[in-house]
């Protein structure tokens, strides 16, 4: 792999250790590293000029649903909360097969991409008509994401009480299985990866008690992370207490859910004494604002969760509940959010972008992301802040209150994956072109 130097940086936001912040920085990246960082550095590869950008570490997206890039603004689940906008959407859904989970996919890391975003994970927990799990990573690596795909489930439909219908369900011993070939077949654990796998019952309220205790147990036999959805609005908070007795975050800490191999999607509910078990256990939380927005969910207690330890990182959650997969877009929602709810001071643009980024990568246990530092990975976003969205701004590296949304270059692992704005790794407008007519089709068999 050819060396690249990023040359003469206007800044570099480091979200080391220190909390750096270079001007006039170049940084130089070979064999997928960051290899050193100063002045005047030279090399005899490539040469990328950044005197107009703002250097951050590449984003890192913690919750999405990449199928449901194909299901966006659905009239029916416009204005409905959560359990209603599922019942609208599941049928729909029923319908996928593989071709819409891999083109679904290529849209949802392509706008993610071209937001600034260098390392996603995605829950995908429904596999009609053979879909498989296979086929978004086979999306990832043909973009070039760093990606950390789970094994989503669901296994209790609506004859047994549950809330998806029957014909998305899935044996929980199929389920088992599965998780433990796709683990084998794809889990990377080593540092530097593009793949991991984690293992991923959807939620509380279409597993059963017995598939989550065996989950957890499964993954952490093979060494791998946990993730689902939990607390997320009022009615998940109210099943949980009606058919558990008790609040989610006790109901996680009784199946083995909580520990620093686990994030939750959401946590809009979280209380006081949930907030600490997870700060204690260092449990993660995916804080997706937007979507809890779009779902009247409600504001997360970010605050409250940063301030008392709990690792949180950010989700833009699946196109059907956002409609859009900005990561950038979404940083800046969730330091407003933290704002209406606790006054102007509670989130700077600084940290809500730490979120974003080195937050992220330590919910995701990826510990070689998330910073521009030597020896960490070379996933890094450049921001060109001399067009109209930063003009008059003060102080350019304050991305999050006057920047773009849109990244000039993007690297992973030391590769240009968006270059002077555009993917440099696919056929963007076949593909939307193909996503289209995907839509097209599914609209007119609803």
């Amino acid at each position: 792999m050819p060396e690249i130097l990023i040359r003469n940086a206007q800044s570099v936001l480091t979200m080391d250790d220190d909390g750096r912040e270079l001007a006039g920085a170049d940084i130089l990246l070979r064999d997928g590293v960051i290899a050193a960082i100063g002045s005047g550095l030279q090399t005899s590869g490539e040469i990328v000029e950044a005197g107009r950008c703002v250097v951050t570490p590449g984003l890192v997206n913690t919750h999405h649903h990449l199928y449901q890039t194909l299901t966006r603004a659905v009239p029916g689940a416009q204005d409905a909360l959560l359990f209603g906008w599922l019942k609208t959407l599941y049928p729909i859904w029923a319908r996928f097969g593989p071709e819409e989970m891999r083109v679904s996919a290529l849209t949802g890391l392509a706008e993610l991409a071209l937001s600034g975003c260098t390392l996603t994970s995605d829950h995908l927990y429904l596999y009609p008509n053979g879909s498989r799990l296979d086929d978004t990573i086979d999306a990832a690596q043909e973009i070039g994401l760093r990606f950390h795909a789970t094994r989503g489930a669901m296994s209790i439909g609506e004859s047994d009480g549950g809330l998806p219908p029957d014909s998305l369900v899935e044996l929980e011993e199929t389920i088992l299985e599965d998780c433990i070939r796709v683990i084998d077949a794809f889990h990377d654990p080593r540092e530097g990866t593009m793949v991991r796998v984690g293992v991923a019952p959807c939620s509380p309220f279409s597993v059963s008690r017995e598939l989550m205790r065996d989950a957890a147990l499964l993954a952490r036999d093979k060494g791998v992370m946990l993730h689902t959805h939990l607390a997320e609005n009022d009615e998940d908070i109210a099943y949980s207490e009606a058919q558990f007795g008790c609040r989610p975050g006790q109901y996680a800490e009784e199946l083995g859910w909580t520990g620093p191999d686990v994030w939750h999607a959401h946590c809009v509910k979280l209380d006081g004494q949930e907030i600490d078990l997870f700060a204690q256990s260092r449990t993660g939380v995916a804080h997706c604002p937007c979507s809890n927005c779009r779902l009247g969910s409600g504001i997360a207690p970010v605050r409250a969760m940063v301030d008392a330890g709990v690792p949180v990182g950010l989700g833009v959650d699946g196109s059907a509940s956002n409609d859009g997969s900005n990561l950038m877009a979404e940083a800046r929602q969730a330091m407003l959010l933290q704002r209406v709810s606790s006054g102007a001071d509670a989130m700077s643009a600084r940290e809500a972008l730490r979120l974003a980024t080195r937050g992220g990568a330590e919910v995701l246990g990826r510990l070689d992301c998330g910073q521009v530092a030597v020896g960490k990975r070379a996933d890094l976003a450049l921001w060109d802040v001399s067009g109209i969205e930063s003009a008059g701004s003060w102080e350019k590296a304050a991305l999050l209150l006057a920047g773009p949304s849109r990244v000039r270059h993007l690297f992973v692992e030391g590769r240009q994956v968006v270059r002077d704005g555009l993917l440099a790794t696919i056929d963007l407008g076949a593909t939307i072109a193909r996503q289209t007519e995907l839509a097209q089709a599914l609209a007119e068999r609803s």
